[in-house]
């Protein structure tokens, strides 16, 4: 296995007990990481815990908490600090796909994508970047997706949400870099996880990847290791000089750079 360094860094994800954040989860537990998972679903996530450490040998932290609510997000960091005294690396892997037509989409539509994908971004990073800093840096990585930067139709509200975590990025990787601390941000293109399965139910999902590869300049959906491994490399010192980058992972998709 290639070595990136990661063996003791404290690795909070959220969203982490399923579909990209769990891939990311075992990965960075593998390379030696303290990986600290949290999910809405107590149980289930702490099962999803006891598997990864299991396989990997390592130690795995599971926290229940919605990172919509801000007292979750409290909750979580100060757990997980009482637990390990430090944070290394970030991952605000957390969310779900609202796309939809624009009168279609309510005021309570609006208000959850905002809480989930924007304000949950924006609480985490502002509880965990003033311990990052007494560490003298660490490393932040939020998930998005190309329609931040390019929006089709009827893609609302995730496309805003997403474009206004792409300027969080940037805005936090110009302002953070004299602390050491870089951020960067993955825009997921089509990649196989458990929300699409759980849309298409275990019968249809095959043939919803097919068509779906359709639109795919590589011909493929992603595999769930292609974004563990790309959130891998950020988080290591193999990326110390990438800091302030909206990275497409999508084969292609995304009409833009």
């Amino acid at each position: 296995m290639f070595d990136l360094g990661l063996k003791d860094k404290v690795v909070l994800i959220t969203g982490g007990s399923d579909g990209l954040g769990y891939a990311s989860a075992q990965l960075l537990s593998s390379q030696g990481a303290k990986v600290v998972i949290c999910g809405r679903r107590g149980d289930y996530l702490k099962e999803k815990a006891q598997i990864i450490s299991q396989a990997t040998n390592n130690e795995v932290l599971d926290i229940q908490a919605d990172v919509s609510k801000a007292d979750d997000c409290k909750k979580l960091v100060e757990e997980t600090i009482l637990k390990f005294k430090k944070i290394d690396i970030l991952v605000n892997n957390a969310g779900a796909s609202a796309a939809g037509l624009f009168e279609d989409a309510t005021d309570k539509i609006w208000e959850d994508d905002i809480n989930l994908k924007i304000m949950s971004t924006v609480r985490m990073c502002r509880l965990t970047i003033p311990y990052m800093k007494l560490n003298n840096g660490g490393v932040i990585i939020n998930a998005t997706i190309g329609g931040g930067k390019a929006p089709n139709a009827g893609s609302l509200p995730t496309t805003v949400t997403r474009a206004a975590g792409i300027n969080l990025t940037k805005s936090l990787a110009n302002e953070y870099a004299k602390n050491n601390i870089r951020v960067n941000t993955i825009c997921i293109g089509l990649i196989k996880s458990a929300q699409w399965d759980r849309r298409a139910g275990s019968d249809g999902v095959n043939e919803l990847y097919k068509e779906m590869a359709k639109k795919v300049p590589m011909g493929k959906v992603g595999e769930e290791n292609d974004y563990a491994n790309l959130v891998a490399f950020l988080s290591s010192e193999k990326s110390s000089y990438i800091t302030g980058t909206a990275i497409n992972l999508d084969g292609g998709l995304c009409p833009v750079v």
